[in-house]
């Protein structure tokens, strides 16, 4: 058993986390859910040992190992993948260091009678024997098995670490936290920057992980087949279910209700009781009982209903401009880089009111194609057409990190807004969560969920009618998900969307007056869990995502 005693955080005046008491069980699944900024990652890091409470304490069970997946770390960059990976097995590696050392040594030494060889001979024959026990062999085999689950392939295990991506180096240490099979694992946000297939294997494996594990996530497919306990960090205080995620947002529904109508009874009780007590008091022989009653009425414990958890942010596409009936075609486009090839002779027609998804492993091209579309990067060979009155919106996948650091927040809205849209900027960042001396704020400062929200405030401003937004998710809370999914069912342009999110995907995002359909390039996945095919399309079936049929997800490869 973990307990968490009275923890409190302040920060100035504002009380980040007040008097968190709770108990973790051996084996547990826990979800950590709750608003950007709600203290969800300072809970952790208190939990991990890398940050201090103002107040209360921590009790684990003595030798208790606890491993936690930070958003920032350090990897030795001139390693291969697979040598800096194995670097989890620090004794092992050591002890096989010292084996060799000592071979190489025996190797030239002729004083077979000596006392300093026999001494080595039994440091050899100790070696040898706590080596047997991690058994290297096993250990680079299961580091193997670790990485090619998170994406990797055997070609990968000898690249450098410095020419991988962010989102892969995050992936190696992922794969040595898991390595090291902690008591605790502790995992912030693990599912960024994963595609579909190393999520649901990290589901498999995270559910038959031998030890605990408490996740930070807003990937709600994820909470849902991982999870047996949601502790949601809300204005403080946590609301702790030991259910599954849906089941968890039906119970809090229910309990609310319940709460509600409690609350109104007891208001319209203490009304009547009220207006008694008023009444006897302008009668001098009842003053006395009004007295008592009102000593009674002043004891009652007074229902309260929880405050409603901070403002949300609000997304309204500029009007859209009505566009061509074909939006873009691609004419056998192919893109190379050096000696790899992408894809080949891709044929799209993009048609107004479309709503299109790419959806697929990383690296099969999908960013490649979106921005091919855009114009953003030339094709290696082909065309792409663009229709009539087409005015295109690009939100890239790393959007926020392309804000300028130095500007303020209302400085990077007035470097991107059209002049019609000068005057209106203040109630955009309001609508966003950027409100007074928020729009002040140097870029530099804000939170991932901030510069997003920011990115996203820029994009709006300009209409458009043909929208691509590649993995605009990523740093969103579920609630801002859920905002952003809503505002896209509105928005009356062509859509075409890059996501890990399956949620997202499971939504129904079919404006009223256009259907929905995927479509791919060679190698991408089509899925059509509420997106519509059209007749000349090859039908993929209904998405069904279940951990126990791994990899066919009635999804299709089209040749």
């Amino acid at each position: 058993m973990y307990y968490l005693r009275n923890i409190s955080v302040k920060y100035g005046e504002r009380v980040l986390l007040d008097s968190i008491s709770f108990m973790i069980s051996t084996k547990e699944r826990i979800g950590l859910i709750g608003r950007n900024g709600a203290g969800k990652s300072t809970l952790l890091k208190i939990i991990a040992g890398q940050s201090n409470a103002d107040e209360g304490a921590l009790e684990f069970p003595t030798k208790t190992t606890v491993g936690y997946l930070r958003q920032e770390f350090e990897l030795n960059e001139a390693q291969t993948v697979l040598e800096e990976t194995m670097t989890c097995h620090a004794e092992a590696l050591a002890l096989q260091g010292q084996l060799d050392d000592i071979n190489r040594q025996l190797e030239t030494r002729e004083d077979y009678e000596s006392d300093s060889y026999s001494k080595m001979l039994e440091t050899l024959a100790d070696l040898s024997g706590r080596l047997e026990h991690f058994d290297i062999t096993a250990l680079e085999i299961e580091t193997i098995k670790i990485l090619k689950g998170l994406g990797f392939t055997n070609e990968d295990f000898s690249k450098q670490v410095a020419a991988l991506s962010g989102g892969w180096k995050m992936r190696i240490e992922l794969a040595k936290l898991l390595l090291r099979t902690p008591d605790l694992l502790l995992l912030d946000e693990p599912t960024n920057h994963l595609d579909i297939e190393s999520i649901i294997w990290l589901e498999n494996y995270l559910v038959d992980y031998p030890g605990t594990v408490m996740v930070i996530s807003h990937d709600i497919q994820f909470l849902e087949n991982v999870c047996n306990r949601i502790i949601e960090v809300e204005m403080g205080n946590v609301v702790d279910y030991k259910l599954t995620y849906k089941k968890f947002l039906l119970e809090k529904e229910k309990q609310k209700t319940i709460q509600i109508a409690a609350y109104e009874n007891q208001q319209r009780d203490i009304a009547q009781k009220e207006k008694t007590i008023s009444r006897f008091m302008a009668s001098a022989t009842k003053t006395k009982m009004a007295q008592s009653m009102q000593k009674l009425l002043d004891k009652t414990d007074r229902i309260e209903i929880p405050a409603e958890s901070g403002k949300a942010m609000t997304i309204r596409f500029a009007e859209v401009p009505r566009s061509g009936r074909d939006v873009i075609r691609t004419v056998k486009v192919s893109k190379s880089f050096g000696d790899k090839k992408v894809f080949s002779d891709i044929d799209i027609t993009i048609e107004r009111g479309d709503r299109l998804a790419f959806v697929g492993q990383n690296g099969q091209g999908k960013t490649t194609m979106a921005k091919i579309i855009a114009k953003l990067l030339p094709p290696s060979s082909g065309t792409v057409e663009e229709g009539s009155n087409m005015h295109l919106s690009y939100y890239a996948q790393n959007q926020s990190e392309l804000l300028d650091l130095k500007s303020t927040v209302m400085q990077v809205m007035e470097d991107r807004a059209p002049e019609e849209m000068r005057p209106r900027i203040r109630n955009i960042l309001g609508s966003f969560l950027f409100s007074g001396d928020d729009a002040e704020k140097k870029v530099s400062v804000l939170s991932g969920g901030e510069r997003a929200r920011l990115a996203m405030a820029s994009l709006i401003m300009r209409p458009c009618n043909f929208l691509i937004l590649d993995e605009p998710t990523n740093h969103l809370d579920i609630y801002s998900k859920e905002i952003l999914k809503s505002a896209l069912k509105d928005y009356g342009g062509t859509l075409l969307v890059i996501s890990h999110d399956r949620n997202f995907y499971q939504m129904d995002l079919r404006p009223r007056s256009s259907n929905l359909r995927m479509v791919k390039p060679e190698n991408f996945w089509v899925i059509s869990s509420t997106f519509w095919i059209r007749k000349d399309w090859i039908p993929c079936g209904m998405l069904n995502f279940r951990k126990q049929t791994r990899l066919k997800y009635n999804l299709r490869r089209i040749r």
